[in-house]
């Protein structure tokens, strides 16, 4: 209510995210690989040649890129990490992209998942290391989104040595298989056995698959946590729902961009639990979520 007992409007009771500001701060703060992704996003402007190359360098020969924790084998969570950077880039249509979604296709186990070599076990953090259960799901999840966001994409959805594949998408039998291996793993209340970002990319993994009742049950507990998730998550949230194509009007999108606008700084951008030297990525993240 106002002060004069009226009800208020719906831009006093609802704050929204400033995007000016956000922009504002990654020009501020970013370096150059983070402006062009900015250009990218907000207008498609073609990064220069340099950018690209500097993104896509030190990838493994058969595909993929190695992680900094790593020993010099491919990752697939390097990977991903890897093809997110490059999605904002306008760049899964380049070889070096399209080489580490033909990498992670062939990587996928039988029963539909993705786990990390052997060879990492020593160094892989919690959610990579292989044999955890936990990390198989958000690998799984990772993975069978960032092959869904190929799909979604057309200049990026045909294997190099396919150029002329007809009839189903390349990579529709592994976003399949994955999509059943995620949701063989869904308990009955809506929770997974796994860290909370295998929430929101297995329930993008489900929607792009109509498989819509398994994603509305991850998404029902996304809500229920989302006042206690960081802006970070939220931002990671709502970018890869987005991407996958939720409707930007979805009631979990129109809060967790109330959320964002609620603990954007000052300074126009958001912090990250990595350290400020990821504040841009988390700015980055909500601009592709609200665009």
């Amino acid at each position: 209510m106002g002060l004069d007992g009226s009800p208020m409007a719906e831009t006093d009771r609802t704050r929204t995210v400033d995007m000016d500001g956000a922009i504002g701060f990654v020009v501020a703060h970013g370096d150059a690989v983070d402006r062009a992704r900015l250009s990218w996003l907000r207008t498609g402007a073609a990064p220069p040649a340099e950018i690209l190359a500097d993104a896509e360098m030190g990838g493994a020969p058969d595909g993929g890129w190695p992680a900094v924790w790593g020993t010099g084998v491919a990752s697939i969570d390097a990977t991903c990490f890897r093809l997110a950077e490059l999605d904002d880039l306008g760049a899964l249509d380049r070889p070096a992209a399209r080489r580490a979604l033909d990498w992670l296709a062939a990587g996928q186990r039988p029963d539909g998942t993705w786990e990390e070599d052997e060879a990492l076990a020593r160094e892989a953090p919690s959610w990579a290391r292989p044999g955890d259960p936990e990390a198989e799901l958000f690998l799984t999840a990772s993975a069978g989104f960032w092959l869904t966001v190929a799909e979604l994409d057309a200049r990026a959805a045909t294997p190099l040595d396919q150029p002329d594949q007809q009839g189903d998408r390349p990579y529709a039998a592994q976003v399949r298989a994955a999509a059943q291996a995620i949701a063989a793993r869904l308990r009955p209340d809506g929770t997974w056995p796994s860290f909370l970002a295998a929430g929101w990319m297995s329930a993008a993994v489900l929607y792009h698959q109509e498989m819509f009742y398994e994603s509305a049950r991850i998404q029902g507990v996304l809500g229920d946590r989302l006042a206690e998730m960081s802006p970070a998550d939220v931002a990671w949230m709502a970018s890869a729902l987005v991407r996958a194509g939720v409707n930007p009007d979805d009631w979990l999108l129109l809060a967790a961009r109330r959320r964002l606008a609620e603990t954007q700084r000052s300074d126009g951008g958001w912090p990250s639990e990595d350290g400020d030297t990821f504040d841009v990525h988390t700015t980055l993240l909500v601009i592709r979520a609200c665009r």
